[in-house]
């Protein structure tokens, strides 16, 4: 098949869930069709099989082209099955009066606010621990005075200089302040900006935790333009970035999978 047709089909199938970060339902109800994730797989896989000579492979590959770049919606459940709540941060802004960044912090920013916001909206149904990073916390701790707020710090070597963490690196340092607790680690509740909040999700559960957004709660959605990091300044260029931390992370599973003796 000649790569015009490919990109017809993918095209054809891109039509599909056409709101990225909607409700399948809703995006049925955009798409006008009623296609369904399964009706999804069937159409790419003879695309893909033509393009590379090979089903076999493309059989493996579609169910994960599917989860990486048609579903954007993380399991949920009810705030009542929650021990506690992981806030991840989205985005900053540079240091106020042009510091250096890697000596001074950012400023939190307004996705960060936002995400606050979230936090203390379900705190009001359900009181339980929160562990924020910390652009979340500062807004938690000045704005709303909340209490039993752990904040995830970034890293400061002894010459000053700020390695900040990761989605993994802040899921570590929840696990490490949980683990020893008596009734062990607990049921996550997981805050994140509405595309990053799957890969939330899934980082949480990596981390040996069992996790899941909370059930009726929107997550912010707005991008800052003025955000200290690019790639959270506009939603295709996002998309494309958790993309590829989807892949990467997906990668590093598979091949250690078929070879767990390297």
């Amino acid at each position: 098949m000649q790569r015009r047709d490919f990109a017809t089909g993918l095209a054809a199938a891109l039509a599909v869930p056409a709101v990225l970060g909607a409700s399948p339902a809703t995006a049925q109800q955009h798409s006008g069709d009623s296609h369904t994730p399964d009706d999804l797989a069937r159409r790419m896989l003879p695309v893909l099989s033509a393009e590379l000579d090979d089903r076999g492979a493309a059989r493996t590959l579609v169910p994960h082209l599917y989860d990486v770049g048609f579903d954007w919606h993380p399991e949920t459940a009810p705030l009542r099955k929650l021990d506690f709540l992981v806030a991840y941060g989205f985005g900053n802004r540079p240091p106020a009066g042009g510091g250096d960044p890697t000596k001074v912090r950012p400023r939190p920013g307004p996705v960060n606010e936002e995400l606050a916001d979230t936090v203390a909206r379900i705190r009001k149904h359900r009181n339980v621990p929160v562990y924020a990073q910390w652009e979340i916390a500062h807004f938690l701790e000045s704005k709303y005075r909340m209490r039993h707020v752990t904040s995830i710090e970034p890293v400061v070597a002894p010459d000053g200089t700020i390695t900040y963490l990761s989605t993994d690196g802040v899921a570590a340092q929840v696990v490490k302040a949980r683990e020893s607790l008596p009734g062990g680690i607990g049921t996550a509740g997981v805050v994140g900006f509405r595309d990053h909040i799957k890969r939330c999700v899934q980082t949480t559960r990596d981390r040996g935790m069992t996790a899941y957004a909370p059930q009726g709660h929107s997550m912010p959605h707005t991008y800052d333009p003025q955000s200290g990091q690019p790639w959270t300044r506009r939603r295709d260029l996002y998309l494309v970035h958790d993309m590829a931390a989807q892949w990467q992370v997906l990668r590093e599973k598979l091949v250690a999978g078929a070879y767990p003796q390297g």
